[in-house]
């Protein structure tokens, strides 16, 4: 792409447009400026409801592909792939998923999560590479995360996704009616011009952090990680998850620390096990096998029944 060309599609994105509430920013005192920032954040749940119908969408695709052992790969560039690893990496701690489940590729490798890497979102190529690199089979879902939604990295990578025959989903914060790209689900949340023109680390990269809580955590209670509005499948790998752990057997149940603290020594450190021990009065092996049966939904495990497909 010639600079000219690329000049004239930045200067049209709804992401580098000029706020005409923020020209006197520069001159304004400290509370005013958190003033106006703090207003323009109020915008962006209202662009993010908006885009339920897509949300949506994009939740059920998840949900079959994980069902029938495929992945979820995040591929961005600058802060929309630092969010995507950021999404992913606390779905084993807070929802016990193995760390290959749900996955974030950015542009530049790991290095970029901690420091720029400048021209790494350039070329479609590097998306199409790292596509493959990350190993990334027909069964799994392709969620590109990109504001402007022109990033060629992501494009890059969604290409070779469509290419496999993945289910694809695009993020980002321009308008649907200009969204040209071939995806399965387009998620469009357009939360207006920024604070500072062009910096989509405020209100773009706080869309995109509301999508991604809404697609994981959505998808996690379709999948029974989720028991009432409590964590259940957690992992006790510190101590506060540990302390969590205990009390939401203590919330549950209504027994002592110190009980909840055995239970869960006899459960092998497991909630789901637990709760099934304690409310059903069954051995560690029975509440396992009613808890397979109902494929991990606690509540269904309790009624002792099987989980409809």
């Amino acid at each position: 792409m010639t600079d000219k060309k690329l000049f004239s599609e930045l200067q049209n994105l709804a992401t580098e447009q000029r706020n005409p509430r923020t020209k006197h920013i520069d001159t304004a005192p400290t509370r005013e400026i958190l003033r106006l920032i703090n207003e323009e954040d109020h915008r962006v749940a209202e662009a993010v409801k908006g885009e339920l119908d897509a949300i949506t969408e994009a939740v059920e695709l998840i949900v079959v592909s994980l069902k029938a052992g495929g992945r979820l790969f995040y591929f961005g560039a600058g802060t929309s792939g630092r969010l995507g690893i950021l999404d992913a990496s606390e779905c084993p701690p807070t929802f016990g998923t193995a760390p290959e489940m749900v996955q974030g590729v950015i542009a530049g490798g790991r290095e970029a999560v901690f420091r720029s890497v400048e021209g790494a979102e350039d070329l479609e190529s590097n998306g199409t590479t790292a596509f493959q690199d990350a190993g990334v089979r027909a069964a799994d879902v392709v969620c590109g995360i990109a504001a402007s939604r022109r990033t060629p990295f992501v494009i890059g990578a969604i290409n070779a996704a469509n290419s496999l025959g993945c289910k694809t989903i695009f993020i980002t914060c321009t308008p649907r009616s200009k969204f040209n790209i071939s995806v399965d689900v387009a998620i469009c949340p357009v939360v207006g011009p920024e604070v500072v023109m062009g910096s989509t680390r405020m209100k773009s990269g706080t869309a995109q952090k509301m999508v991604l809580n809404m697609l994981t955590t959505a998808t996690m209670v379709r999948l029974g990680k989720i028991y009432e509005n409590m964590m259940v499948d957690l992992q006790m790998t510190n101590q506060k998850l540990v302390e969590r752990s205990r009390r939401t057997v203590m919330t549950v149940t209504g027994i002592t620390y110190e009980q909840a603290s055995r239970l869960l020594t006899d459960a092998n450190d497991h909630v789901k096990t637990a709760l099934v021990m304690q409310l059903s009065d069954v051995t560690r092996q029975e509440a396992r096998r009613r808890l397979e049966a109902a494929s991990g939904f606690v509540r269904i495990a309790l009624e002792n029944k099987i989980a409809p497909e």
